[in-house]
């Protein structure tokens, strides 16, 4: 199990963390399932569940076995956030992908929804800043096992990842968990080598 602590929430990207430790950022659509996805990671409740899309307003910041931080963003693509605090979202997660010790990003993704507009623009940023990336199909426990291996394959194909890029899980049932566990300790192990 994973020992996190919180650190804090911080409305701009360019926080100095102490000590300096390689960072996982957490990004996805409002909605996705972050908070749940990272409350299964840890074992324990770190993330605020809520009902309500778009809670997540700044960065918040966990540090995970006092060896690396988990970074949580907030969620793009919500539609009532207004359009000032939709660019400051933007802004947020632009500057945050920049951040020198930023190792990888775990994108989350409902496997049950094509790429959005959003998703699209996400995934231009990542490949911008050139930034390593799991997608972390989320809510695998919706859909019967034959449409969550289709749904997989399509989304692995339009997203243009390889395989081991690309991990299905369930924070209800716990599915995909340990593998997103070992493949983030791969993205922090990468950085220490």
């Amino acid at each position: 199990m994973l020992r996190p602590s919180y650190i804090g929430s911080f409305p701009r990207a360019d926080v100095l963390l102490d000590p300096p430790l390689p960072e996982v950022a957490f990004v996805g659509r409002s909605n996705v399932g972050k908070s749940s996805l990272l409350n299964a990671l840890v074992g324990q409740r770190i993330a605020k569940i809520s009902g309500t899309p778009g809670k997540t307003r700044a960065l918040n910041v966990f540090l995970i076995d006092a060896s690396h931080y988990f970074l949580d963003l907030p969620g793009y693509g919500y539609a009532r956030a207004g359009k000032e605090q939709r660019a400051a979202f933007r802004g947020l997660v632009k500057h945050a992908l920049r951040r020198e010790r930023l190792r990888g990003v775990i994108w989350l993704l409902d496997i049950r929804h094509s790429l959005s507009a959003d998703d699209q623009a996400m995934q231009d940023a990542l490949a911008e800043e050139e930034t390593q990336v799991l997608a972390a199909l989320t809510k695998g426990d919706k859909l019967s096992q034959g449409k969550r291996s289709t749904r997989e394959r399509e989304l692995r194909d339009e997203l243009e990842l390889p395989e081991d890029q690309v991990v299905l899980t369930s924070a209800k049932t716990g599915e995909g968990i340990a593998d997103l566990k070992e493949a983030i300790a791969g993205l922090v192990r990468g950085m220490m080598e």
